[in-house]
């Protein structure tokens, strides 16, 4: 059962899931990198069906929440019917900041 919300991801975030992945395949393995982000992507795509389900962080950008992942830390908003994925950072990297500059 499908709630009809559609998952966005906006260029940052795809350009961050694919830097992660390079990162990920130099560091670890192509094999380790290809099961980590599509991981990633799952976690992404399962906001369709509860998309308020991770922290509001309005403080830092209205609409604003955060889901954890492992080591990483996904960055969306919920609109009308859809989800859009803001951005996935990996480890410590400050999203509040990034984030906050963008408003």
């Amino acid at each position: 059962m499908s709630s009809g919300y559609s998952i966005i991801y906006t260029p940052e975030a795809e350009a961050q899931l694919l830097a992660l992945y390079h990162y990920l395949s130099i560091e670890a393995s192509p094999a380790t990198a290809v099961r980590f982000t599509d991981a990633i992507v799952e976690r992404c795509e399962a906001l369709r069906d509860f998309p308020e389900r991770g922290a509001p962080r309005f403080g830092v950008r209205a609409g604003l929440r955060t889901l954890p992942f492992r080591r990483v830390t996904i960055t969306y908003a919920v609109k009308v019917r859809q989800v859009v994925i803001v951005g996935i950072f990996y480890g410590g990297q400050d999203y509040e900041s990034i984030l906050g500059q963008d408003d």
